[in-house]
């Protein structure tokens, strides 16, 4: 199997780890060999953390510079900031505003590379759905709703249903299911 590396970046405390866990398990389940590693700071104080999830036979758990097909960022700076990982022809998913994102100055960069990038407010729409805590959720939706991955979306949405806590799984889907929607509708 082709190696397939993920970058999942944001700030401590808005679920990067837990998006992680769901496309891990996503890749175990399709019977991927997955090795993950997480690299935070200060995470109980909303600095940054990023998560590295490599699909396929690697040898190390760390996604070097220029390798990773996917770049899922819950916090816009967070995604300009992790751009050196991404490889040509690769993939960025955004909470942010698609009508300002990408930055003027960055568009040049992804076309030269050939990255595509994608946005949508998932942190506004979970809090608009009374789930705060769920942006995490929404990034997922939103990237489940394009077929850049090597996920399918029911594969995606059962493993977050199978993964989130009783007391949030309800709201984790809603979100979820609402940016898959406006994922497809944009897309």
């Amino acid at each position: 199997m082709e190696t397939i590396n993920f970058i999942l970046s944001g700030l401590g405390g808005q679920g990067i780890l837990f998006l992680s866990k769901v496309l891990a398990r996503c890749a175990l389940n399709k019977g991927f060999p997955v090795l993950g590693a997480e690299t935070h700071g200060m995470a109980q104080r909303g600095g940054s953390v990023i998560a590295h999830l490599r699909l396929g036979n690697v040898k190390g758990s760390l996604v070097q510079e220029g390798t990773a097909r996917f770049l899922l960022s819950l916090e816009e700076n967070e995604a300009y900031r992790n751009l050196p990982f991404l490889a040509k022809e690769a993939f960025l998913y955004a909470d942010a505003s698609p009508e300002a994102f990408p930055k003027a100055g960055v568009k040049p960069y992804f076309k030269k590379r050939g990255i595509t990038a994608r946005a949508l407010p998932v942190g506004r729409i979970a809090l608009d759905l009374g789930a705060p805590l769920a942006a995490n959720s929404g990034l997922l939706g939103f990237f489940a709703a394009f077929s850049d991955g090597p996920f399918l979306q029911a594969e995606i949405r059962e493993t977050l249903e199978s993964l989130s806590p009783d007391a949030f799984k309800a709201l984790n889907l809603k979100v979820f299911d609402t940016c898959l929607e406006k994922g497809q509708k944009s897309g």
